[in-house]
């Protein structure tokens, strides 16, 4: 199956739930998008902010792919 690339504007301030929840940390929110240099359309890596504590963590865009660890959405 190929990969599904995310526009930066659509990423931004989406809706995530986390799979397997850690600290009680389930519902995520992209708060900050990371663009590659040499091409702006190309996602590179994304902020996402816990909306229970606002701990925030960036991690490599492909991760939020990962089904078995995020859902789109707030489930």
């Amino acid at each position: 199956m190929p990969q599904r690339s995310w526009h930066p504007k659509k990423l931004l301030h989406s809706k995530w739930t986390a799979v397997v929840p850690q600290h009680r940390e389930k519902h995520f929110i992209v708060v900050q998008v990371t663009a590659n240099p040499d091409d702006a359309q190309k996602v590179e890596q994304v902020t996402l902010e816990a909306v229970l504590s606002k701990r925030h963590f960036t991690q490599h865009w492909s991760a939020l792919a990962d089904e078995m660890q995020w859902r789109v959405g707030w489930h």
